[in-house]
């Protein structure tokens, strides 16, 4: 026996989201023996977008009864029965958790028509319902209110109970360990099963191919099932859009915090929240002014010539400069901390000697700026972190120059690197931001023993 399902709701997310409309057929795969349909008072405001498109108000559901005076109702028809909806996750997790709010329990074997339809009707361009119907000649009357859309989908399923295949099928997505209900009712679970138990990013992608969300993991396929049982609206959202899910391997975690890092910012998929922020890079330089005398400023990066550090953002820059100035006995007014006065008057920098005031050579202050930029270039190193390739006959490795993230890459065990520009033959390119720097400190932090410091010749000072 079923219980053939559809709602229409407030739309405010799966936790915040009402229910203004029920309607269930039960059906014993011949005929409908029963129905239950109702306007439900959802005791909240209906959006006006949604009164556009289910013609439902505040006015009509006003004197309708509330979902705990007809939840008896709702558990009755659908005991002992298989939950069937189009995209029935939907639909089955509103009421769950509805119910749930009223201190009733909801469990119920699921059945999706959508994902039933992509299996025995194979070759359509869009299983929506109404563009389903269409295609298959079911007349479909009062669109997006509850009984139309339940009755067009009872006639749906009846035809699919007698489809070719259809006992084998059935049987399938049944089994309580298939996860047929459990994946999105728009991915095909081929794309699912070709998933890896091992380390890298997936991106999920919509219908159109777009990449919506980027993720990364140890095991991967894992990861993937774990977003389809999480029942938060972002996820259930997420979802409810993937219609296939790709994926690349990075043998270690590390690897795949670096490429998903380099991947959310390519991509600016739309379910990524963190790391989709442009960070502007800014850099420290030195120049002479026409009166000789050497100065530390600080710009954005493009506007910085040969800068000799990177940081990101002015108060990161200044305070970096506030302790080279104290460090080195430098003026306040030529590290650029105070403009626009004749002599400096720093409230946290009192060691300046004088060049502000003419009272220091100019020589004996440009050789301390100079020594204070060989100091911020010795801090630089050039290294390798090694790490597990994507296969027992690879080695991967991130490779760090003048302490700036400049990628990762894939080495053959058998391959004899000698030189330090020999990586770069297989070098994945990437570019340095706030969060690879955050990623590779974190990473340093754990695991010191896996970096191999390179000689730092080609350093200049």
């Amino acid at each position: 026996m079923y219980s053939i399902v559809d709602i229409e709701t407030t739309g405010n997310g799966i936790k915040g989201n009402k229910i203004t409309e029920i309607s269930i057929f039960k059906f014993d795969g011949y005929e409908i023996v029963e129905e239950f349909t109702s306007l439900v008072n959802p005791q909240c405001e209906i959006p006006y977008f949604i009164t556009r498109l289910t013609g439902i108000d505040g006015d009509m559901v006003r004197d309708a009864p509330t979902l705990d005076e007809i939840v008896d109702d709702i558990l009755k028809i659908t005991e002992n029965t298989i939950f069937v909806a189009h995209s029935v996750n939907f639909d089955y997790n509103v009421i769950k958790n509805e119910l749930k709010l009223l201190g009733r329990d909801f469990i119920r074997k699921k059945l999706c028509t959508v994902r039933l339809s992509r299996k025995l009707l194979p070759g359509y361009h869009s299983y929506s319902l109404g563009k389903l119907c269409s295609s298959l000649g079911i007349p479909l009357t009062d669109r997006h209110r509850a009984r139309g859309d339940a009755h067009a989908t009872t006639l749906l399923f009846k035809k699919l109970l007698r489809a070719d295949g259809a006992e084998e099928v059935f049987k399938s997505h049944l089994n309580a360990r298939s996860q047929e209900t459990t994946l999105p009712s728009s991915l095909p679970r081929e794309a699912f099963e070709k998933l890896p138990a091992a380390p890298g990013i997936y991106y999920f992608k919509d219908g159109k191919g777009k990449i919506i969300y980027v993720g990364k993991a140890i095991n991967i396929k894992k990861r993937v099932l774990s977003h389809f049982y999480d029942k938060s609206t972002k996820e259930i959202q997420l979802c409810q859009a993937t219609a296939d899910i790709d994926f690349e391997l990075s043998g270690s975690e590390l690897v795949a915090l670096l490429m998903e890092s380099n991947a959310i910012k390519h991509h600016y998929p739309e379910f990524n929240r963190a790391q989709k922020r442009k960070i502007q890079p800014y850099g420290i330089f030195s120049y002479e002014d026409r009166n000789g005398i050497m100065h530390l400023a600080f710009n954005k990066l493009k506007m910085a010539p040969n800068s000799v550090l990177t940081l990101y953002g002015p108060t990161d820059c200044r305070l970096f400069i506030e302790e080279i100035c104290k460090r080195f006995r430098l003026c306040p007014k030529y590290c650029h901390l105070q403009e626009n006065v004749k002599s400096c008057s720093h409230y946290r920098i009192e060691s300046c000697d004088g060049i502000c005031r003419e009272e220091e050579a100019t020589d004996h202050y440009n050789e301390k700026v100079h020594r204070a930029l060989h100091h911020i270039r010795a801090q630089k190193e050039d290294f390798v972190i090694r790490e597990k390739g994507r296969n027992a006959n690879e080695q991967a490795f991130v490779y760090v120059k003048n302490s700036t993230y400049m990628g990762y890459g894939f080495v053959d065990r058998q391959e004899h690197i000698s030189a330090e520009h020999e990586l770069e033959t297989f070098l994945v390119q990437q570019n340095n931001t706030l969060e690879t720097e955050s990623i590779i400190k974190s990473y340093l932090s754990k695991n010191p023993d896996k970096i191999v410091i390179l000689n730092s010749e080609h350093h200049n000072d």
